[in-house]
C-alpha cells in the first residue's frame, strides 16, 4: 500500500479531517493539492491553503496550495487544470469542502440554505465532473466523498432538513456516478465518521470543549480515506462507507489511539445509529 507519487486534489483541506487526509497521503510522497478559500488565519478557525501546504511537505509530499471556492466553477476547472499542469495528472480526488448549519426549516434563512446547497452537494458535483477527464488517465483513480450512507430516515430529517439535503446530495452524486463512470474504472465513494470527530468545528459551532473529548482524533478519518485510496478503483466503488469499519476490514483492532479523551464515552455522529454494532464495542452517546 502506498501513494507515493500520486496526485491527490482536496477541497477545503486548509484543517481538520482534508487536512488529516493529505497528511497521511504526503508521508508517503504523494502529491496534493489544497483547494480552499482560507488564505488568512482566522482568529478561531487555525489554518490555511498555505500552512497547510507547509505540514504536507514537512510530511514529505509536494504541496499546491490553491485559492478556490467550490461554487464557482471557472475556478474549481482552473484549480484542477493547475494541478494536472504540475504534477503531470490526478489521481484522487476527495470532496471534503463542506458548510454545516443544523437549523431547523422555519430557522433557515433562505440565502443560507442556498449557501450549503451549493457547497455540498454542488461543489461535490462540479469538482468531481471537472475531473473525470483527468482520472480517466490514471491507473487507479479515486473519488472520494466525505458524506453519510443513504439511509432514509425521516427522523434525520426532521432534524434539520437543510443540512440533511446538502449531505445526501453529497452522496447521491457518488451514487450515480459510480454506476455512471463505473466501466472506466473511476472508484465513487463515500467516507463518513461513526463518531463526532475533534476538528475546529466541533469545538467552536458545534459542541465545544465537551463534544471534543466525546470525539475521535481526525486521522481515523485519514487512515480510512488512506485504505479506500489503496484499493482497486474496479473492484471498489459505489460504497457507503465508516471509518473503523473500513478499518476493521484492514485488519485493525485497537482504536484507542483514535480517542481525543480515552477516558471519555464516544459520541455517535449524526446519520449514524448509536445502536449499530461497531469494531470497538461498548455504548454510544446519541449525537443529540
Amino acid at each position: 500500500m502506498s501513494l507515493a507519487g500520486k496526485t491527490i486534489f482536496i477541497t477545503g483541506g486548509s484543517r481538520g479531517i482534508g487536512l488529516a487526509i493529505a497528511v497521511r497521503a504526503a508521508r508517503d510522497g504523494a502529491n496534493v493539492a489544497i483547494a480552499a478559500k482560507t488564505a488568512e488565519a482566522h482568529p478561531k478557525l487555525p489554518g490555511t491553503i498555505y500552512t497547510a501546504a507547509e505540514e504536507i511537505e514537512r510530511a514529505g509530499g509536494k504541496a499546491l496550495p490553491l485559492l478556490v471556492d467550490v461554487r464557482d466553477e471557472q475556478r474549481v476547472e482552473e484549480a484542477i487544470a493547475q494541478t494536472a499542469d504540475k504534477f503531470g495528472g490526478i489521481d484522487i480526488v476527495v470532496n471534503n469542502a463542506s458548510a454545516i448549519n443544523l437549523s431547523q426549516s422555519t430557522e433557515i434563512e433562505m440565502k443560507r440554505f442556498d449557501l450549503i446547497q451549493s457547497i455540498n452537494m454542488r461543489g461535490t458535483f462540479v469538482t468531481s465532473r471537472v475531473a473525470i477527464p483527468y482520472l480517466r488517465k490514471s491507473a487507479n483513480p479515486h473519488i472520494l466523498s466525505l458524506s453519510p450512507p443513504l439511509d432514509m430516515r425521516a427522523d434525520w430529517f426532521a432534524q434539520h432538513i437543510p443540512y440533511t439535503l446538502s449531505k445526501y446530495g453529497m452522496s447521491m452524486v457518488m451514487l450515480g456516478m459510480a454506476e455512471e463512470f463505473r466501466a472506466e474504472g473511476i472508484a465513487c465513494n463515500c467516507l463518513w465518521p461513526r463518531t463526532t470527530v475533534a476538528t475546529a468545528a466541533v469545538e467552536f459551532a458545534l459542541g465545544g470543549e465537551e463534544m471534543m473529548r466525546r470525539s475521535r482524533r481526525p486521522e481515523i478519518m485519514a487512515d480510512a480515506a488512506y485504505a479506500i485510496f489503496n484499493r482497486s478503483s474496479r473492484d471498489f466503488t459505489g460504497q457507503f462507507t465508516i471509518d473503523d469499519a473500513v478499518l476493521a476490514e484492514e485488519g485493525v483492532t485497537d482504536f484507542s489511539a483514535y480517542r481525543y479523551d480515552p477516558e471519555q464515552q464516544l459520541m455517535v455522529d449524526i446519520f449514524v445509529d448509536p445502536a449499530d454494532p461497531h469494531p470497538e464495542g461498548g455504548v454510544l452517546l446519541p449525537s443529540s
